[in-house]
């Protein structure tokens, strides 16, 4: 398979880039009526060539300073920079500009052209060529080769495509086999096939009839077809200048900015967290600043709040949270540019660390640790940071959609972390992770709460298991509290009976004044047999309080010495008993049919405790109600 290298023209204003590409390719990269008969390159332009195993695609990007915006744009997917400089004006302020922003993209390979040859003599193209030398020192240019052209003459392109292929066979393939991304640069309506989006394929593979989703909006799509160099292709891979024809979305639902990626992976933010280096021309950034964003294609307003610093000195670095002002999908070392506010010139950038971060406090030490695991550790270092950063425990899909990495990697990290002890798994499906120090704290946490309830409620036998997860430290997930009382049980901490949760072996212990108060509650209630008392006029009489009262009622119906028919109704269980006998009784001398003015004589009750007795006995299977009469089964 070919490999697919972009190769970006930066420089300033009619420095000779777009007829540089022309030169090379053979297709002149403006496309707007408006460049061409200005003269200048207003938006992005694209052109391709082919070098045999290697194919170069070439975004050209303007050069004036209002169209910066644009030139950044594209910036974001080039592998090969071509730094073009005019022999006849030499290092001017947009070929600085559009130098510092590849440097903070993180661009690390191109060559340095001389363009406009024929217009200067050996004498200025000698100087030229020493004034770029000295501008590169220090930087990923230094050493790379100085390539004089002439896109009139055609002197130098030879050189120039030998230089070019020799570059590109040693820059690094991107990452086919990861999810595929397409950060958007541009989309038209192509007759015949509908809506095309164009990009460059940061990472993946795209394949016709393929699912996809547009960020930030969440809208599904699919695949219709691809080209890419002019060519209907079956396959798109990473690296490769594509063109996406997408089904089921308007024209007007694109605009530049948004990302193509693979279906149900990503979820776009509006807060993420970075390192950010300043530039030493730029003036020191305070806390809180505003600035313009970008990163791939898309550009947004961005409030920035610096987490290790109170002001970030020009020429210095400085992890920071940038909110913006509307979401879009970024990716960790996904890098970025930042430029003033006003007036709207560039002043540093930097590389994603989180791209679902959280709110933070100025100065926090745990989060400036938690930033520097991302920034610098390996993968089962970053698996474990962002474990251990939830006490909740985190899924996979949480994994895959703040890594970007695939669930095979992301199994094999924690597969390696199980085995140190670092995270447990508390769920195979849906898969859910919490770290040993997270899974501890629960647990005591979740003693402590117990605990708390038996001291508040001596009375009660345990606490409902929905009031304890309330409880718990950080509500976690109903999987990781669930492992939780496990490992709780095991250990002989606790028991747990349907829904109550208590100290294992816990006992209540009545005070004396307790233990015949209850006695005196179920003396009444089996006095009264099937006639039941109000349930607040027999407590009323005890010598406890109200609250004490009504738990020993609760104890009493627990121990199934009192039933519960009723809210407002309750017997005593030798009452029900009795019940029973009455309705075999019945049932020998009279048949099964058994109407309500029958049970009423034989029960002694009223109509009042007739009907709650009655239902309460359809619910425990002794009778059956047939029209308006029971059935004694």
């Amino acid at each position: 398979m070919a490999k697919h290298v972009i190769v970006g023209t930066a420089g300033h204003i009619d420095h000779g880039k777009s007829a540089l590409v022309e030169a090379l390719t053979g297709t002149h990269p403006d496309r707007l009526e408006e460049e061409k008969r200005r003269g200048i390159t207003i938006d992005l332009g694209y052109a391709f060539l082919d070098l045999g195993d290697v194919q170069l695609g070439f975004v050209d990007v303007p050069g004036h300073e209002k169209f910066v915006r644009n030139m950044l744009a594209g910036a974001g997917g080039i592998d090969v920079v071509l730094l073009v400089v005019a022999a006849d004006e030499s290092i001017r302020p947009q070929t600085r500009e559009h130098f510092e922003i590849c440097r903070l993209l993180g661009v690390e390979r191109g060559l340095v052209v001389i363009t406009k040859t024929d217009l200067a003599d050996a004498d200025a193209l000698g100087l030229v060529k020493l004034e770029l030398e000295e501008f590169v020192r220090a930087s990923f240019l230094e050493g790379a080769p100085i390539v004089a052209v002439s896109a009139r003459t055609g002197a130098g392109l030879d050189e120039l495509k030998r230089e070019l292929l020799r570059i590109a066979q040693d820059t690094p393939r991107r990452n086919a086999s990861h999810h595929a991304r397409l950060p958007i640069d541009r989309a038209f309506l192509m007759p015949g096939f509908g809506t095309v989006a164009t990009g460059t394929l940061i990472s993946g593979t795209l394949k016709p009839e393929q699912a996809v989703e547009l960020f930030p909006v969440g809208k599904l799509s699919r695949v219709r077809g691809l080209h890419s160099g002019g060519h209907m292709v079956a396959q798109a891979s990473a690296g490769q200048r594509t063109a996406v024809n997408l089904a089921d979305i308007d024209l007007a639902e694109i605009e530049r900015g948004m990302v193509l990626a693979t279906a149900g992976v990503f979820r776009s933010t509006s807060r993420l967290d970075a390192r950010i280096s300043l530039l030493p021309s730029a003036r020191a950034l305070k806390a809180r600043s505003r600035v313009h964003f970008h990163c791939g294609a898309a550009e947004r307003i961005a409030e920035m709040a610096l987490l290790d610093k109170d002001q970030l000195a020009p020429g210095g670095t400085a992890l920071a949270q940038l909110h913006l002002d509307a979401p879009t999908l970024v990716l960790p070392g996904d890098r970025f540019i930042i430029r003033q506010f006003s007036p709207v010139v560039t002043i540093g950038g930097g590389g994603v660390l989180d791209a679902l971060a959280k709110r933070h406090k100025h100065r926090d030490t745990t989060v400036v640790q938690f930033l520097a695991t991302l920034e610098n550790g390996n993968s089962d270092e970053i698996l474990r940071a962002i474990i251990a950063a939830d006490a909740h425990g985190v899924d996979m899909t949480q994994i895959v959609s703040r890594t970007g990495w695939l669930e095979s990697e992301s199994r094999e990290a924690a597969r390696k972390l199980v085995e140190a002890k670092r995270i447990q798994i508390v769920s195979a499906q849906p898969w859910i992770a919490i770290s040993f120090e997270g899974m501890e704290a629960l647990l005591l946490a979740i003693e402590r709460e117990v605990d708390d309830f038996h001291a508040a409620n001596p009375l009660a036998p345990g606490i409902a298991k929905q009031e304890l997860r309330g409880r718990a430290a950080a509500r976690p997930r109903m999987e990781v509290f669930r492992a939780a009382l496990e490992e709780l049980v095991r250990r002989g901490k606790i028991a747990v009976t349907g829904d109550t949760v208590q100290r294992a072996k816990r006992e209540i212990a009545l005070s004396e004044q307790e233990s015949k108060a209850k006695e005196q509650i179920a003396r009444e209630f089996e006095r009264a047999g099937l006639v039941a008392p109000a349930v607040s006029e027999v407590l009323s009489r005890v010598a406890v309080d109200s609250t004490r009262a009504q738990k020993l009622l609760q104890m009493l119906i627990r121990e199934k010495t009192l039933v519960k028919v009723t809210e407002e109704m309750v017997l005593h269980t030798a009452a029900l008993v009795k019940l029973s006998t009455l309705l075999a009784g019945y049932k020998r001398a009279h048949g099964e049919r058994l109407p309500i003015a029958a049970f009423k004589e034989l029960a002694g009750v009223t109509r009042k405790h007739a009907i709650p007795l009655l239902e309460y006995m359809d619910r425990m299977r002794l009778t059956r109600r047939s029209g308006d009469e029971r059935v004694i089964l």
